[in-house]
């Protein structure tokens, strides 16, 4: 691409302890400019409009370099050799959840927990769902035996407490939520941040626990050619393909992801597939264009189509919906738009927009479920510093959520269907304010207003205290609010083995939590290691409760007469060791609960939260010698709550358990990489995760010589993959 008037380019080389660092990613700030140096640590930038800009480098490794530059018109500048500052942790890494725009994550007020795809890549998984696990505090749960459908837990708080977001966009909530995560190509995804605790003054319903946000890469940092491909010993097949084109002054991402299993395994002998066999399809594209002056341009899309179905093993799908051969399947279409537009104004303004259309098809044993969600979303946002001290960032956005399936939550009184329309429009202001050298004040509110509920007030307070160059105090404050669908949330509710039962007009949810962190690192030549120790404490009102116990056959809502809480401490570790040696390890501690009055007594009644285990921990040991490298990945559990019915014969409580994983990877040269490992080291299934598979139809429920205890089948005794040992291997190839 020729320069033109006006325009110039960038040129240099990178280097570490006198070595080239090849692989870095450079960008222009606050433009889409940029690029990644190749395997001689050379890069090259442009053509860009010719003026003054600030060129960051950010790279896992090093530490992220800031440097003033001057693009000359008609000119290519040589800066000549960089040379950057070794670094063993990732605290230089650039986030911009915390705060909605980009900064350190040192320096962000608002603790933000990063995966990369180095990290990632440690224990190759399908889909995000699975590798989102490796953060400490996070838990991919499975909620469903038979179609093992799922959702993020964060703080030991379920699913439907996540916001999931697609480059900063609301792009996957409620009915996509199971379905979000899966068919993002790995390849194509920059980093995953974590952010902890309520966040609705940013982004609004339903960051009520936490948020997850996938930032994709941007086209013109992005390597030219990525593929990565693996079977496993169950025969899962998974592949990932991802790659950037040139369109004069634009440049397209492009991917591909793939999953297929298609092999119905029966190891723990109950009849049932221990493992959905499904399809999935997703194709991904990114475009962002090079304006003047650098302003932001883009657009991009995603479509994804999956079939999936769990059950009897000689189940077809001829038999769905017959009550002779049990299954449940499930078919999804989902696709996604959004974009990015930087106002041509001298002030910084921003307007992002997303649509997504998400359909659902599905028969649960004889119960049919067909849904579908759409979401239109618009934000328009001023970004500006006030002097030297400000940065202050406010916006109004508005969201529409339409949704209508076959259940009685969109029927309207005379049986008639109601498709159920929510516009929510809201306004957010946000000032970070630096009053002392060493301390940042972050100050936030914002205002939602819901057609039904009125006025939702969301604020927050977040404030950082450098207390020395290795330590770090940060205090961060707020509220979260969720409107709430339970047939796109809550999968016992479709699974037709219970009747659901709405008590009451359903409030929405609301919370307000707090946390203090602690950072300390130490780091010398040859060491480094690092201490991050969180204390928070989350409590929710008008929580929507599902009550599987008054009634077996019922599953009966309402809004919480009480309160519940969600509080613990975590602390993640990290320690290299002379270069070839690191690992990562956290363990938390939660107590998550619930309080109700009881009806009769009138006393206060304490019930601890299912699926949230009291401890957990996450660990990645990695020892890189040279071109071979071997990983040993994992999470440990301990005893959680999980619902069982009346009489139940299984135990009420999960025992400990761990998943390890073993991989090693060898560096073939040119970008290319081969792997191999097993996964689940220690062989652990869960046991009795099925009552009553014999008869999941419950023709013989009243029968006593059959059923003595009068128990119902029950799929959703679900805490761990039915998966045991198996092997895996694949290959990696990035052409940058």
């Amino acid at each position: 691409m020729e320069a033109q008037d006006g325009e110039g380019r960038l040129r240099g080389r990178l280097l570490g302890a006198g070595e080239p660092v090849p692989y870095v990613n450079l960008a222009l700030v606050g433009t889409t400019f940029g690029a990644a140096s190749d395997g001689s640590g050379r890069f090259t930038i442009g053509p860009v409009p010719a003026g003054t800009y600030t060129l960051r480098t950010s790279s896992v490794g090093y530490r992220s370099m800031d440097l003033e530059v001057q693009v000359a018109s008609g000119h290519t500048t040589d800066l000549g050799d960089l040379v950057l500052e070794p670094s063993a942790h990732d605290l230089d890494e650039v986030v911009v959840t915390g705060t909605m725009k980009e900064i350190s994550r040192m320096d962000s007020p608002v603790p933000v927990e990063l995966i990369t795809p180095k990290l990632f890549r440690k224990n190759p998984e399908p889909s995000l769902l699975g590798a989102i696990g490796m953060v400490n505090g996070v838990r991919s749960q499975l909620n469903c035996s038979v179609c093992n459908t799922g959702d993020i837990h964060i703080n030991g708080m379920e699913g439907p407490y996540t916001l999931v977001l697609i480059d900063g966009m609301p792009l996957v909530s409620s009915l996509g939520t199971v379905y979000g995560l899966s068919g993002i190509p790995t390849g194509l995804v920059e980093r995953v941040e974590v952010v902890k605790g309520p966040g609705g003054a940013l982004y609004g319903s339903e960051a009520m626990g936490g948020i997850i946000n996938v930032v994709t890469r941007k086209p013109f940092n992005a390597p030219r050619f990525t593929a990565e491909g693996f079977v496993t010993g169950w025969n899962e097949q998974h592949l990932d393909l991802g790659g950037t084109v040139g369109l004069g002054k634009a440049r397209m991402l492009l991917g591909v992801n793939g999953f297929r299993y298609q092999d119905p395994c029966d190891d723990n002998g109950d009849g049932f597939t221990d493992l959905t066999l499904q399809e999935r399809l997703s194709v991904f594209g990114k475009v962002d264009w090079q304006r003047p002056e650098g302003r932001l341009a883009g657009i991009g899309a995603r479509h994804l189509v999956e079939d999936r179905w769990g059950g009897q093993l000689d189940w077809t799908p001829e038999f769905a919906g017959g009550d002779s051969i049990y299954g449940e399947t499930i078919r999804t279409q989902r696709t996604e738009v959004f974009g990015t537009w930087q106002l041509p104004w001298r002030e910084r303004v921003i307007a992002q927009v997303s649509f997504t259309d998400h359909f659902q098809d599905s028969w649960y044993g004889t119960t049919r479920y067909t849904g579908e969600q759409r979401i239109a979303f618009g934000q328009l946002y001023w970004d500006r510093k006030l002097g030297a001290q400000h940065e202050l960032l406010a916006g109004t956005a508005l969201r529409h959520t339409w949704y209508d399936d076959n259940t009685p939550g969109t029927a309207g009184v005379n049986g008639t269907n109601a498709p159920e329309e929510t516009p929510l429009p809201g306004v957010f202001v946000q000032d970070e304010w630096r009053f002392a050298p060493a301390q940042t004040l972050l100050l936030g509110y914002r205002l939602d207003h819901h057609p039904v509920h009125g006025a939702v007030h969301s604020p927050r307070l977040g404030w950082r205290w450098q207390l020395d160059e290795r330590q770090t105090l940060r205090f961060n404050a707020g509220t979260g609010f969720r409107v709430v669908n339970l047939f796109t949330e809550d999968h016992a509710a479709l699974t037709g083995s219970r009747e659901v039962v709405i008590a009451e007009d359903l409030l929405p949810e609301r919370s307000v939590g707090g946390a203090l962190t602690y950072t300390r690192t130490w780091s010398s030549d040859r060491l480094f290691a690092l201490v991050d120790l969180t204390a928070w404490h989350t409590r929710f009102s008008n929580q929507i409760i599902g009550d599987y116990e008054t009634d077996d056959d019922r599953i009966i809502y309402a809004n919480l007469d009480g309160f519940a809480v969600s509080q613990g401490l975590s602390l993640n570790t990290e320690l290299v060791l002379g270069g070839p040696w690191k690992l990562l390890a956290g363990a938390s501690w939660m107590d998550v609960f619930r309080e109700e009055q009881d009806p009769e007594t009138g006393r206060m009644e304490r019930f601890q939260q299912l699926h949230a285990p009291e401890w957990s921990g996450t660990f990645a040991f990695s020892y890189r010698p040279n071109a071979w490298t071997v990983d040993l990945t994992g999470q440990w559990y301990g005893p959680m709550r999980l619902p069982v019915l009346e009489n139940d014969p299984r135990p009420e409580y999960s025992p400990w358990y761990a998943l390890l994983n073993l991989q090693v990877t060898r560096g073939l040269g040119h970008g290319l990489e081969v792997f191999a490992g097993v996964k689940n080291l220690l062989d652990f299934v869960p046991e009795h995760v099925l009552l009553r598979p014999h008869d999941p139809f419950d023709q013989q429920v009243d029968d006593p010589a059959d059923n003595p205890l009068g128990l119902s089948f029950d799929a959703g005794y679900a805490y761990a993959p039915q998966q045991g040992v198996r092997s895996f291997a694949g290959l990696r190839w990035t052409l940058e």
